[in-house]
């Protein structure tokens, strides 16, 4: 049985990732023909109802990522994707920057290195995952001036990471069409 809650990854018509789709939008985006091309598996066929002239049933078959007309530059350039915790805590990896252990998100919170009343601002660059006791002991200050150690540099996700960290389940073949598209440094191909 198909899963209709399978996310498509949409891209441009030169394939950068731009964005998840559900299967209603990538149905509206075929039959509005504006779908390119598409690779990637097949992941499900959407059956529609029976044209009253020709009697024939519709049906699209929908790839796992589709490239739609046109392309976004803007992406490329000087892109800084929106910050929220989800995304933050997908960036690192479930982990406290600070004791290394893995939590749920729900006993995460967001540290600001610098903090918001020394100057810091709430940017990719100066936040961290923190479990909610290395946050509190942490406090106020700065790593240095609290005594602790960060585990890792935070760094701004690309827009290609960027979409891997706000994708749900990402099937095998998106996740190598979507590193193709990480810089070769990126921390993140380290975990997959």
């Amino acid at each position: 049985m198909e899963n209709l809650n399978q996310q498509i990854l949409r891209t441009d018509v030169s394939g950068m990732p731009l964005e998840w789709l559900t299967y209603q939008e990538a149905v509206k985006l075929h039959f509005n023909s504006q779908i390119a091309y598409t690779c990637g598996s097949n992941i499900m066929t959407i059956r529609g109802g029976i044209n009253a002239i020709s009697n024939k049933r519709s049906k699209v078959d929908l790839n796992s990522i589709i490239a739609t007309y046109g392309s976004n530059k803007t992406l490329v350039d000087k892109y800084a994707p929106p910050l929220n915790n989800r995304t933050l805590f997908k960036r690192d990896n479930h982990l406290c920057m600070y004791c290394g252990n893995k939590f749920k998100s729900d006993n995460l919170s967001r540290d600001h290195i610098t903090p918001l009343y020394q100057g810091g601002e709430d940017l990719w660059v100066n936040v961290v995952s923190a479990c909610k006791r290395c946050n509190n002991a942490k406090a106020g200050r700065t790593p240095e001036q609290a005594g602790m150690e960060l585990l890792a540099i935070p760094f701004v996700p690309t827009h290609a990471e960027y979409i891997f960290l706000q994708g749900k389940v990402i099937l095998y073949d998106q996740m190598e069409f979507l590193k193709q598209h990480f810089p070769r440094t990126s921390p993140l191909r380290n975990r997959l």
